[in-house]
């Protein structure tokens, strides 16, 4: 952080990379981590960060405020950091041989010039009899800055801790190597008294109790992520008896959706219990996001001003960051709508990127006549009906959608004959399709698996309905199929050779009839299978499993074609492209991949998650994937770049349905927490909330017609929702889009149309036919 000296707090000179003291700890700590070595790119980070104070704003003076305090060796609004006293001068003079070491010599200059250090000070004898005219014995020409760590941090200005690299690179994401442990648990080690930490604790609540209720609820938000730190800060540094105490009396004043992650925090009682716990190093290594209004936030700056309470203000800065806007304080109903995540809410940036929502334009296929269409021309001289010309749901929309992706954006396959077929048969069924709404509601077919003593962990049905399959527990994946025409291998390659290729009936020759059956069963997973995925030509079939790697099935041999390793642990969730050839996977290492069929290795890896990657769902224009996460966020990646362009905050729970609207405006999501969320993915904004499940929802599913939303759980029940209502109440100006308030109506029972109970199934999967009769499946529970 760039401290303006000027105590401007608008403006920053950016000529300058260091101002004072507060920044020569700050390199000598990076010196003593790192090894005495700074790379490049690490020199680079500390250029040029921004002048903020943590908090996303440009409040430079600020820390230089708080920090003032008596003992510290830079009092506020002074422009010329003192440099008087003997350590201080050591200190820099120690900075300016470390800087020369590493050819900094500018900065080195600029250091010397703004402390009022003499030339000779460059000079390393001049600086070696400097520092022996001191007295301190310290080897500073030889750049010993870990000797001179441990008084650095001792005497740092008003007790702020320098940040470690750990914090330096607060963007760094799961999918990288994660910091050195050491390294990212260092910042908790502290010189404070630890029986203060109850009293700055409870003086910031009793203070944020104390003012306006508008403010109230904003403020309030800073309780769990202090608390937090406070704690952690106390187990680091061996006050087990003081951080228990301050566990038990302030846990249960945390929101309720962070209890999982105050259980898990309550088992770390010992320094020893930090080292490698996952969890821990995710609150470390991520700035918790907290959005709150100006107003609110002058407040709370005030009250830390007048009470010197560091403790709390060093926290502030380096775990926390503050999105600032301009305008009324949210309500306590809007905040606990986008809170609960891991690391708080998104920050407002984050969803700014462009999104090319819309659908890509269908290819044109001439729909063949019906025989009594080519009758009705024969005997009239002109047709019946113009399908040929115009068919709504077939050809789309003549004109390119200004929202949706060119074309050629990322490579899609080319539509083979057999796909040609297949879109002709489905033109045909969709003139057929029921048209659904609050006074049609779909018919609903259930697919209870009986005796799945396997344990059915995954259900998928393709595209047409005419196949579906299971995966198992036990590492097998079966198929079945849904009609009278029965599953069959392709016959053996010599008895290929004996088919006449020229015939029309050849694809139905290739057939081996020995081997038709209603079900086939797949072995190859040495673990168990947790998510499959029909290709849109249902001609492979993709399964996922404990064992780490996602297999592709042939289903005209039925046999395992490639093997794709690339995820070290369990995945979770896999699922084809809208147009086949590419498919995504996610699993336990917190990255979703990109894949296509025909590599081995992954074509993009989507890093950023801080938990397990759930479920993945692909966007119908195959553009963009959504990720849902146990860090209880959804992501949306664009596939071309592979950059992260939503972010998605509001579930309570580990998140583990994802469904796009068929226009791709919208997302619905399900979790743990029983909710579906609605987002509106131009406007980045969460926009509905439909309460009414008990459990967690593990499916959803929009009619084909996007006018009904099915959501089936764990509560055995399936549920429909009024899609059409409840988006068309939306009213997202820019206003609300640049300040992230949402005003959720409580309309779930008006949006609700039907729940249907199941006997004591749990709902694992939906699927919509292209006529829209709705398809459930799950296996039934004793």
């Amino acid at each position: 952080m760039l401290l303006n000296q000027s105590g401007d707090s608008t403006s920053c000179n950016w000529r300058f990379p260091f101002f004072n003291l507060a920044h020569a700890h700050f390199i000598l700590k990076m010196a003593a981590v790192q090894g005495s070595i700074v790379d490049a790119k690490d020199e680079a980070d500390i250029k040029t960060e921004p002048a903020t104070d943590g908090f996303g704003n440009n409040h430079a003076n600020d820390a230089g405020v708080l920090s003032a305090s008596p003992g510290s060796s830079a009092a506020a609004g002074n422009n010329k950091p003192a440099a008087g006293a003997p350590e201080d001068q050591q200190t820099l003079l120690a900075v300016l041989q470390f800087l020369r070491k590493n050819k900094l010599s500018e900065s080195a200059e600029i250091l010397r010039r703004e402390a009022g250090l003499p030339e000779e000070a460059l000079d390393p004898k001049g600086a070696d009899s400097a520092g022996s005219g001191l007295g301190s014995g310290a080897d500073i020409d030889g750049g010993d800055a870990s000797a001179l760590l441990s008084r650095v941090t001792v005497s740092a200005p008003g007790g702020a801790k320098a940040p470690t690299k750990g914090t330096v690179h607060s963007n760094s994401s799961a999918g990288e190597d994660q910091p050195d442990v050491n390294v990212v648990l260092s910042a908790y080690s502290q010189q404070g008294d630890p029986a203060l930490y109850e009293v700055y604790y409870s003086g910031l609540k009793k203070f944020i109790e104390s003012v306006l209720d508008c403010h109230r609820a904003e403020l309030s938000q800073v309780f769990y992520p202090l608390f937090v730190h406070m704690y952690l800060e106390l187990v680091y540094n061996n006050h087990e008896g003081e951080a228990k105490a301050f566990f038990e009396k302030f846990s249960g004043d945390q929101e309720c959706y962070y209890e999982e992650d105050l259980r898990i925090l309550s088992s770390l009682t010992k320094k020893e219990h930090m080292r490698g716990n996952e969890t821990l190093l995710d609150f470390r290594t991520s700035k918790f996001v907290l959005r709150i209004s100006r107003d609110s936030y002058q407040l709370l700056k005030r009250h830390l001003q007048e009470r010197q309470n560091n403790q709390i203000w060093n926290i502030i800065q380096e775990h926390l960051y503050i999105d600032i806007f301009d305008g009324m304080p949210r309500s306590k109903s809007q905040i606990d709508a986008m809170s609960g995540s891991l690391a708080g809410e998104a920050k407002r940036e984050a969803n700014k990127a462009k999104v090319y929502y819309g659908l890509l334009k269908e290819p044109e296929i001439e729909l063949p006549l019906d025989d009594e269409d080519e009758e009705a021309e024969n005997e009239e001289g002109k047709p019946k009906k113009k399908k040929p010309k115009k068919d709504s749901t077939g050809s789309k929309s003549k004109k390119q959608d200004p929202n949706a992706p060119s074309q050629t954006r990322i490579p899609l396959p080319e539509l083979k004959d057999s796909d040609k077929l297949d879109k002709i048969m489905y033109m045909k069924e969709s003139t057929k399709r029921i048209r659904l709404g609050p006074d049609n509601l779909p018919s609903i077919c259930f697919y209870t698996f009986l005796n799945a003593y396997q344990g059915l962990t995954a259900v998928d049905v393709t595209d047409d309905s005419s196949l579906i399959a299971g995966g198992f527990a036990d590492s097998t994946v079966r198929v079945w199929s849904v009609t009278p025409k029965k599953l069959r291998k392709v016959k053996t390659a010599a008895d290929l050779n004996l088919i006449d290729k020229e015939s029309d009936d050849v694809l139905e020759r290739i057939m081996d009839d020995k081997t038709a059956s209603e079900s086939k069963c797949l072995y190859g997973h040495s673990g168990p299978v947790y998510g499959i995925s029909f290709s849109p030509d249902r001609n492979y079939l993709l399964s996922c499993s404990e064992d780490g790697t996602v297999r592709l099935w042939s289903l005209l041999t039925f046999t395992c074609l490639v093997g794709y390793k690339g995820h070290n642990y369990p995945v979770w969730d896999t699922q084809f492209s809208p147009y086949g050839y590419y498919f995504i996977s996610g699993g336990h290492d917190r990255v979703a991949r990109l894949w296509a069929t025909d590599h081995h290795q992954p074509l993009r890896i989507f890093a950023g998650h801080l938990a397990d990657v759930t479920c993945t769902r692909f966007h119908p224009n195959a553009n963009y994937v959504a990720t849902g996460s146990s860090d209880r966020t959804i992501r949306l990646w664009d596939v071309l770049t592979g950059n992260c362009v939503r972010i998605f905050t509001g579930h309570k729970g580990p998140i583990h349905a994802l469904a796009f609207s068929p226009n791709g405006k919208f997302l619905a999501s399900g979790a743990t927490d029983g909710r579906v969320l609605l987002w509106d993915i131009g406007h980045g904004l969460m926009v509905g909330e439909l309460k009414g499940h008990t459990e967690c929802i593990y499916s959803l599913r929009f009619s084909r017609d996007g006018e009904i939303l099915g959501s089936g759980s764990m509560d055995n029940t399936v549920r429909l929702w009024d899609a059409t209502k409840a988006f068309d109440d939306l009213e997202t100006d820019d206003f609300t889009a640049a300040t992230g308030h949402i005003h959720l109506q409580d309309n779930s029972q008006e949006l609700l149309l039907g729940t249907y109970m199941t006997k004591s199934t749990p709902v694992v999967h939906l699927h919509f036919t292209r006529r829209n009769l709705l398809l459930a499946a799950g296996a039934y529970n004793p």
